[in-house]
């Protein structure tokens, strides 16, 4: 699940924070990546069981009107389509997923009850949900689309979710809309076949990320003053001092990539850094930093540095 988008992101954000508050030993540094990252793992069990819980929480009031009806004397029953979902109940009998929430130290949705009840609100109250309770096709398939129209429009970019999470942990404020399309990517792969024993998306994308994330961030961090002094070199045009240090941080590590990882295409590592700049620096940094790259890539290509 953890993929080089991410890793990227969390090298920024790590090597951003030791830049503005040095002390910590590279080993230290290390440590702190690697928590990081596993965070964002846990981000993506939380956001699985989001959808477990809304069908908990809709369980119960669905049980509770059941009652009110018996009351009343009535012989109707309300509509069970959506609490015995399919997909929701895969989930909620994963074999992983379970394993993560009886942790001890998992918090639990329970804790942000307001925020349960109005999500079940917004989905039950939309045209998503009124087509779903009124369609024929009783099936899987039609059970795991209804949580992936859901997910995507109430649960993706929901500032409610977002402050929810952050109650819990800081090292989530970036993360969730990169998470959310694994979320998605998960939803869209679920097979009621594999039963309980499923797996979920593994910690990383591929074997070969978890070496790319560490080489990467040792690089930017070592590399540090040498990677500024190309960033100064090529600025003196402009005060150095005045350019914004996350402007500075994105430069370091894209070229801490560059120059650490010969397979990976120049133009690859310049987008993904330039993307990140759109999302974290000023609306004219991107274009700052797409210039300020270029030019200082021709230079190495010129001395030889970089044959790529």
């Amino acid at each position: 699940m953890i993929n080089r988008e991410l890793i990227r992101l969390k090298v920024v954000q790590l090597v951003y924070a030791d830049y503005k508050n040095e002390g910590k030993s590279v080993d230290d540094a290390m440590k702190e990546l690697v928590f990081s990252l596993s965070k964002s793992y846990d981000l993506y069990h939380y956001l699985l069981l989001l959808i477990t819980d809304i069908t908990d929480y809709a369980r119960r009031r669905y049980d509770s009107l059941n009652e009110r009806l018996k009351t009343i004397g009535s012989h109707d029953t309300a509509n069970a389509r959506f609490v015995n979902n399919r997909l929701a109940a895969l989930l909620a009998d994963n074999k992983q997923l379970y394993e993560f929430y009886e942790k001890p130290e998992t918090h639990k949705w329970l804790e942000q009850e307001g925020l349960v009840k109005k999500l079940y609100k917004q989905i039950t109250e939309s045209s998503i949900y009124e087509a779903y309770m009124a369609s024929e096709d009783d099936s899987f398939e039609t059970d795991r689309e209804l949580w992936r129209k859901a997910y995507k429009q109430f649960i993706c970019n929901n500032e409610d979710v977002d402050n929810a999470l952050e109650e819990w942990s800081l090292y989530w404020n970036d993360d969730k809309e990169v998470v959310d399309t694994f979320v998605l990517k998960t939803i869209k792969r679920m097979n009621e076949a594999d039963g309980p024993d499923q797996p979920l998306l593994p910690a990383y994308s591929a074997d070969e990320d978890r070496e790319f994330a560490g080489r990467l961030f040792e690089a930017a961090l070592m590399h540090r003053g040498e990677y500024e002094e190309m960033i100064r070199q090529s600025t003196r045009n402009w005060d150095f001092e005045r350019i914004a240090v996350m402007d500075v941080v994105i430069m370091i590590c894209a070229l801490a990539e560059v120059m650490t990882f010969p397979n990976i295409p120049v133009n690859i590592t310049l987008n993904e850094y330039i993307d990140l700049a759109k999302i974290y620096s000023s609306p004219r940094s991107a274009g700052f930093v797409n210039g300020l790259l270029d030019h200082i890539v021709k230079i190495l290509r010129g001395k030889g540095l970089i044959n790529k």
